[in-house]
């Protein structure tokens, strides 16, 4: 899929539940074990309520209903239902609930509650409006949990300095910091031009006698997954070992989705094998997870059964519909993916562009770009305006079906719109992006084929062998010799292989 397919695993990576769950969750206040029993008790009662209210409507009657009904308010109710509105993103009714509850009182508040309470204040008023409450709130409550969540809620709005200030008063205090201010911390300096800070913040993290932990390690390896640097990612990994800090289901995800990405499959079993034997309960990120993993390893018989899993699942989730159609079509499984487009449409509506885009990059890629036009003009005609991805889509389409005058007049559409950094750096977008370029090498278009493999050198995916030998491969397909050939490739990060010899070999009886 072109569409957000691998972005839903960023954000898996990112958003890390049990990490949420952690954050939140003062030392000896509330163990897992509580947390799940809330959750199984009440996801259909208190947190419900809240969540089922029309806009509009006060929090307070869901409360009030909840308390005729004959069941007191515990800190538990409320704990689960906080972070099924975050999760939801209705932080305004995450504030209305901490609000109600700090002003009602249906039990004595804990420092857990008040930091509830600055966490959504400075999300929905800013840090000024939350320094203020923080002033406010009883000395007894100015402790670790506290100090934590301001500073993480400073960092959630990009403001470093004073995050730092607050750390600073946190040590005078003797308050430990949480690991989740350092990851916070290395995930606002993972950019290019500011990931040189990290290895200095890894150092005062140790400093601050801050236990290793493992969505800390789960981070550093995302980082180098995103910029493809395979050799750094396993270094990360073996540090994670050496500091005897277990791998999770996450660990093996990044790990798996890195090898997949770069074609080495034998390695990518070996870590799926580990996401199945590390998964805990149906987490739906992580089976969403396995349907791409094993699109790319082609595995019917396993998409089959993660599919089923899904299905069972109190709710499917229109994503991992999407995924699913994208992980078939992958394997050439075109009728199981109309399948499950069909269901999606039925059960969900069809409402944006991102479920028109899963089933027409399975008929691009497999050049069926008819049935991908009529479903370009259904979906204009439901209202979803394309985007830059759909007429990337459906280019490869055009040039799979040889329809070449075509693909560029839709590329050059394409590129027409704006393109976030985030779809730019997407496998998918890559992936299909390599595709075209395929074709373009095929028939010796090194003008085409070197104007989009611009495109990898900002993203740093050629760094991967096989998107190099593309581009020489077109030189070679053009008769052309240029013996810059090879120094490009090494000095854009990839190793040369037998391949690649072998394509520069050929290319050496076309100089002149």
């Amino acid at each position: 899929m072109i569409s957000k397919s691998m972005q839903s695993v960023t954000g898996f990576f990112a958003r890390e539940w049990l990490v949420q769950l952690i954050r939140r969750t003062p030392c000896g206040t509330l163990t897992l074990k509580l947390f799940c029993a809330q959750a199984t008790q009440n996801q259909d009662s208190l947190s419900r309520r809240i969540e089922r209210l029309p806009k509009g409507e006060s929090v307070g009657s869901a409360f009030r209903s909840w308390m005729r009904d004959g069941f007191p308010v515990h800190g538990g109710d409320v704990f689960h239902s906080i972070n099924r509105l975050r999760k939801l993103k209705k932080n305004i009714r995450a504030l209305q609930v901490m609000e109600w509850v700090i002003r009602e009182r249906p039990y004595r508040p804990r420092e857990l509650d008040y930091s509830y309470l600055v966490e959504f204040t400075i999300k929905l008023h800013g840090i000024s409006h939350g320094e203020k409450l923080f002033s406010r709130i009883p000395v007894e409550f100015h402790n670790e949990l506290l100090y934590n969540n301001l500073v993480i809620a400073c960092l959630d709005k990009g403001v470093i300095r004073l995050s730092l200030e607050y750390m600073k008063r946190m040590r005078e205090l003797r308050f430990p910091i949480s690991h989740l201010v350092f990851n916070r911390l290395i995930i606002l300096h993972s950019s290019p031009g500011r990931k040189k800070m990290i290895p200095k913040l890894l150092i005062q993290m140790k400093a601050d006698k801050v236990p290793p932990h493992v969505s800390t390690y789960n981070i550093l390896m995302k980082i180098e997954a995103s910029e493809h640097n395979l050799e750094n990612l396993l270094k990360v990994f073996c540090r994670m070992k050496e500091a005897q800090v277990e791998p999770n289901e996450i660990s093996y995800c990044i790990l798996a989705i890195a090898h997949a990405v770069a074609r080495l499959y034998t390695a990518t079993e070996a870590y799926v094998e580990a996401v199945e034997k590390s998964i805990t309960g149906n987490n739906w990120s992580t089976l969403d997870v396995l349907l791409i993993l094993y699109g790319y390893l082609g595995s019917q018989k396993e998409l089959e059964r993660i599919w089923t899993i899904i299905q069972e699942l109190p709710s499917v989730r229109s994503k991992s519909y999407m995924l699913a159609i994208e992980a078939f079509g992958r394997i050439g499984q075109l009728n199981r993916a109309e399948e499950i487009w069909l269901e999606m449409k039925s059960t969900k509506g069809l409402k944006s562009v991102e479920q028109f885009n899963s089933m027409i990059s399975v008929y691009c890629n497999h050049g069926f770009v008819d049935k991908a036009a009529r479903l370009y003009k259904i979906m204009k005609a439901s209202g979803c305006k394309p985007n830059a991805i759909t007429y990337r889509q459906l280019a490869l389409g055009c040039l799979r079906s040889g329809m070449a005058e075509q693909a560029l007049k839709t590329l050059d559409l394409g590129l027409r719109l704006t393109i976030s950094k985030r779809v730019r750096n997407s496998t998918p977008w890559l992936e299909t992006t390599l595709s075209i370029i395929e074709v373009f090498a095929e028939k010796g278009d090194v003008g085409n084929v070197e104007r989009l493999f611009e495109e990898f050198h900002k993203t740093k995916y050629c760094r991967y062998t096989f998107v190099y030998n593309t581009l020489i491969k077109a030189y070679v397909k053009a008769k052309i010799y240029d013996p810059n050939l090879l120094k490009r490739m090494i000095l854009g990060g990839a190793r040369p292989d037998a391949e690649t010899y072998s394509l520069l070999k050929i290319a050496e009886q076309f100089r002149t």
